[in-house]
């Protein structure tokens, strides 16, 4: 989409302009470099969209993030499309859906991101535009071949590690060795002040770094811009373990919200019937750190919580950086979640399942150069990850790929100016092609109001990719919910008489979209 965003902004705060001038008796072309704008992009792991105080927490305090949010723009229906760690991931690297790029888990799709998608990805096109660039954390995709060779060759700062981390990621990698904070979130704050700052108190970092990370980690050049993606494995399950348990760990982790344990509130259903047939999905088909019951489920929750509030803490501590180095009235910061996640609710846990408390994340953008009427914005529109992307290029002036499915989300903020609701999309095809650990694949339709999803049957595709189907296969399990009056979705409407010509039409948009979406 054409870029709506830095017109009228001063010239200083605007991207590189290339203009060509005619110079007075000289005819000569002239290049006119004005300040471009830094990026710090926030992805945490599994956080769900009520996982904010804002949203009505009565347990996780996220000040910070809430306070971004009054200074930024609200997606209060952003979605991800495919709720899972791996796939929602490449979908953000791609900037298309998993039906068009097809990486699932390597260990079943056997897909890579191509080199023309990391190519097009939006780090390495603003690098390509002259910004330094930092990649920390977890990582879940591999990018063109088996040990992500680009990624880190290509990234100037490329300090991260494939699958789960744990609380202590130094425990479990030498790559992150170097830290003086053990605690994930703590750690990768240590990251980003050594890749930030222009001092020598960060010296031990390079120094102290495992050989394997040689030429891998470069500071940042002062006299470039620049755009730093932080990848939590937080507040994942997986990710829990040990939490509190190193004297060097802050103390919230062990202590907060010791008080509150026995008046927080779990999903009623955790442990009745499960509101799927059994050749859909049952509970003991479940991750084991999935299988709640009640001791469990308040363990879960109260550790997540504490995670989140680190997330929280994080937020802070990033733009009390940017302060300090002078880089916070030019910095944009967005911040999101791969997928949300099922704590009892529905009778499961986990993920990949399209129901919302999986498919809901939080979605924030801030950026110094809003005015006044996009602060504290909210917008209903429904949005997706693949639309991240285009919208940091479309804040920095630079184009989008054609090989985008996503789409910058900059008209909808900048709707404000004109008052003129944008063209946008009406409904959003989700799925999951996941086929481990008992899930089913799915695929679905949600619009503002409906959601239609259809399950297929796993006595041919355990273990496999099949992001095009069994060939005649149908459906065995379709739901339909009406959020509006049932945003809990336990009332199934598929066989209601009064919603059969609704749901045939979602039926054949479920269709449609697969298949274009697949092109």
């Amino acid at each position: 989409m054409k870029n709506q965003y830095l017109a009228g902004i001063q010239l200083r705060l605007s991207l590189l302009i290339l203009s060509v001038f005619s110079l007075v008796g000289a005819g000569v072309a002239q290049e006119v470099e004005t300040t471009k704008p830094n990026v710090i992009f926030i992805l945490a792991d599994d956080m769900r969209n009520d996982s904010l105080s804002m949203n009505g927490s009565e347990i996780s305090t996220t000040p910070h993030i809430d306070q971004l949010a009054k200074e930024g723009v609200y997606f209060s229906n952003a979605l991800v499309t495919s709720p899972i760690c791996g796939p929602s991931r490449a979908n953000l690297f791609t900037g298309q859906w998993e039906r068009k790029n097809q990486i699932g888990f390597t260990s079943i799709s056997n897909n890579f991101v191509t080199k023309e998608a990391f190519e097009n990805s939006f780090q390495i096109q603003m690098k390509n535009a002259g910004y330094s660039t930092a990649f920390i954390g977890k990582h879940h995709t591999k990018i063109i071949d088996a040990k992500s060779t680009a990624l880190k060759t290509q990234i100037d700062f490329s300090y991260f590690k494939g699958g789960h981390l744990g609380f202590h990621p130094g425990d479990k990698s030498k790559t992150f060795s170097n830290l003086k904070n053990r605690s994930q979130t703590e750690g990768f704050m240590e990251a980003c002040e050594a890749y930030l700052s222009q001092g020598s108190e960060y010296d031990y970092f390079y120094e102290n770094a495992d050989p394997s990370l040689k030429g891998m980690l470069e500071k940042r050049d002062p006299e470039k811009p620049f755009c730093v993606w932080v990848n939590f494995n937080l507040p994942h399950q997986a990710s829990l373990g040990g939490m509190g348990s190193k004297p060097g760990d802050p103390k919230f982790y062990s202590e907060l919200y010791e008080e509150e344990v026995g008046q927080m509130k779990i999903a009623e259903e955790y442990d009745g019937p499960v509101q799927l047939p059994e050749n859909v999905l049952t509970r003991d088909e479940l991750e084991k750190y999935y299988k709640f019951n009640k001791k469990s489920l308040l363990s879960a929750t109260l550790k997540t919580a504490r995670a989140v509030h680190g997330i929280d803490q994080f937020v802070a501590n990033i733009r009390g950086l940017l302060e300090k180095i002078e880089e916070d009235d030019n910095t944009i910061i967005v911040f999101f979640s791969d997928n949300g996640l099922l704590y009892g609710e529905h009778g499961l846990g986990g993920k990949t399942m399209l129901y919302e408390e999986s498919i809901r994340a939080p979605l924030i953008i801030y950026s110094p150069f809003f005015d006044e009427d996009k602060r504290s914005l909210t917008l209903e529109q429904l949005v997706v990850g693949q639309d991240i992307p285009a919208t940091i290029l479309d804040l920095c002036s630079l184009p989008t790929p054609e090989t985008y499915q996503g789409e910058s989300m900059m008209p909808l903020v900048n709707a404000t100016e004109s008052g003129e609701a944008p063209q946008w999309r009406e409904s959003v095809f989700i799925e999951n092609l996941f086929t481990q650990q008992g899930y089913p694949r799915q695929d679905g339709v949600r619009t503002d109001r409906y959601k239609y999803v259809r399950f297929y049957g796993k006595e041919d595709d355990r273990d496999k990719y099949l992001p095009n189907g069994i060939e005649g296969e149908a459906p065995i399990f379709e739901q339909f919910f009406d959020l509006d009056t049932d945003p809990k979705e336990r009332t199934n409407l598929i066989a209601d008489p009064a919603h059969q010509e609704l749901v045939e039409q979602y039926r054949e948009e479920c269709t449609a979209l697969a298949k274009s979406l697949s092109n």
